[in-house]
C-alpha cells in the first residue's frame, strides 16, 4: 500500500502516518516543515519519504504527487489546514487570505493532483480531515474557519460524485476536538475543557476504520454531531449568543 499524507509531519496526519507505517505501507509524509520529523522513529524507516511543500503551492504539490505517485499511490490522506478564531481574524486580518489558501484551495491542488495520479491507474482513495466546524450553518459571529470547513467539506462532497465513476473514493473526516498538542498549544497547554475531548488515538482508530471501508464521511463524536444539529435550528437571537 502506497499512501501520501499531506501534513503528515505533526498532530493527526502524523499520527496517521504511524499506523499505516505500523501495516507496512509505503508512505510519503509532507510538510512545510519535514524537520520537525527529524527526531521521530520514521525518520529511520526505508519506506518512508518527506517532501518540503505548501499545500497552498500547486507546482510543488502537483510535483510531490507525481514523483511518489510515479510507484502507484493508494491513498492520498489531506490533514493541512490552519485555525484563526473569529478574534485572530479580527485582530490581523492580514491571515484571512491564507487560511482560505490553506484550508480550501489547498485541498483542491491535492485533490486535482492525486485524482490525476489515480484516474491513470484506475483507482485510488482521497481523504480530508474537515471539521465538525464545519458542520454549522452559517450564523452571526460565524468564524471564517467554519466556514473553510464547510467549503472542504463541500469540496469532498464534488469531488466524491466526479470521481465515482473513475473507481476513486473519496472519504470525509470531519472530527470534534481531539486532543492533539496543537489544540492544547491553543488553549494554554490544556484542552481538557473542550466538550467530548477524544484522545488522539482513539480519533486516529476511527478514522482508520472509515478510510479503509471507503465511507463518504465519518463525523463524530455523535454528542457534539448532535449539538452542532441543535444549534443550527435555534433563531438567530440565540445563535447570536454564541461568541465565534
Amino acid at each position: 500500500m502506497r499512501v501520501m499524507v499531506i501534513g503528515g509531519t505533526s498532530g493527526i496526519g502524523l499520527a496517521l502516518a504511524v499506523h499505516y507505517a505500523a501495516r507496512g505501507a509505503e508512505l510519503a509524509l509532507c510538510g512545510r516543515d519535514p524537520g520537525r520529523l527529524d527526531a521521530h522513529p520514521l525518520t529511520g524507516n526505508p519506506r518512508v519519504r518527506s517532501y518540503r511543500l505548501d499545500i497552498a503551492e500547486r507546482d510543488a504539490v502537483e510535483a510531490a504527487v507525481r514523483d511518489f505517485g510515479a510507484g502507484g499511490l493508494d491513498l492520498l490522506i489531506v490533514t493541512a489546514g490552519q485555525y484563526l478564531d473569529a478574534a485572530g481574524l479580527a485582530a490581523s486580518p492580514a491571515r484571512g487570505p491564507a487560511l482560505v489558501q490553506t484550508n480550501v484551495l489547498g485541498l483542491v491542488n491535492a485533490f486535482e493532483a492525486g485524482a490525476a495520479v489515480m484516474r491513470a491507474q484506475g483507482s485510488g482513495q482521497l481523504v480530508a480531515v474537515a471539521s465538525i466546524a464545519g458542520l454549522l450553518k452559517d450564523y452571526p459571529g460565524g468564524s471564517l474557519y467554519s466556514a473553510s470547513k464547510r467549503a472542504a467539506i463541500a469540496v469532498c462532497d464534488a469531488y466524491r460524485k466526479a470521481l465515482a465513476p473513475c473507481g476513486i473514493a473519496v472519504t470525509t473526516l470531519v472530527p470534534g476536538y481531539v486532543d492533539t498538542a496543537r489544540l492544547r498549544e491553543l488553549n494554554g497547554g490544556d484542552a481538557s475543557a473542550k466538550p467530548f475531548l477524544q484522545p488522539e488515538a482513539d480519533a486516529v482508530r476511527r478514522m482508520a476504520q472509515a478510510i479503509d471501508a471507503r465511507a463518504p464521511q465519518l463525523v463524530f463524536p455523535w454528542q457534539l454531531h448532535l449539538l452542532v444539529r441543535l444549534f443550527n435550528r435555534l433563531p438567530l437571537r440565540l445563535q447570536r449568543l454564541r461568541a465565534k
